[in-house]
């Protein structure tokens, strides 16, 4: 998978990375939000524009695992067997590791009081990834400080991650094994 993976840069802090088949992911990095309820709120009302996907940034110590359940977002909307009702909500989900649905969006999306988001958005011009920047009342940061910045104790607890398991693995490989496990378990 990793070889489909290919890594672009545009703008600022926020960054592309294409996934499969041409199709991209735009990721860009949000601190001291101040408006996660209004977002929330949106997001679940379904008149968040442009659409977008939320994530807990807490949750993520680098893009590899996100860039893989947006692989398997884009190969179950191909198959036309997403989860959920949209391609973004489908990505949180399938960061979550988890199969339930509710459970994975309550867990790996925002919430209200939440300040540290990560923002996912398929396919988007450079106009809908501004549009993003300006719905979200936050400092843009770099992706560079997700390892710095995650929560390691919440990472462990929530993914059920051991230390030993860390004796051989980074944090970020045994989510993505998670990621990729999921419907096999």
């Amino acid at each position: 998978m990793s070889e489909s993976l290919g890594v672009s840069v545009s703008e600022e802090a926020m960054k592309v990375f294409e996934i499969i088949n041409g199709s991209t992911l735009s990721l860009s990095l949000f601190v001291d939000v101040t408006n996660a309820k209004e977002l929330l709120d949106s997001m679940q009302a379904g008149n968040l524009e442009p659409e977008v996907a939320l994530l807990n940034a807490s949750l993520i110590p680098d893009t590899f695992p996100v860039l893989a359940a947006a692989h398997k977002t884009l190969v179950a909307k191909a198959r036309e067997s997403l989860t959920t009702r949209t391609l973004h909500s489908e990505l949180v989900y399938n960061y979550s590791g988890s199969k339930h649905i509710t459970e994975s969006l309550k867990r790996c999306g925002i919430s209200e009081t939440t300040t540290y988001i990560l923002a996912a958005c398929f396919s988007a011009s450079s106009e809908e990834m501004t549009a993003v920047e300006q719905i979200i009342n936050g400092r843009e940061i770099g992706l560079e400080e997700l390892e710095a910045r995650a929560n390691q104790a919440q990472i462990q607890k929530h993914y059920k991650i051991s230390g030993l398991e860390l004796a051989i693995s980074s944090v970020g490989d045994a989510i993505t094994c998670r990621i990729a496990a999921r419907d096999a378990l």
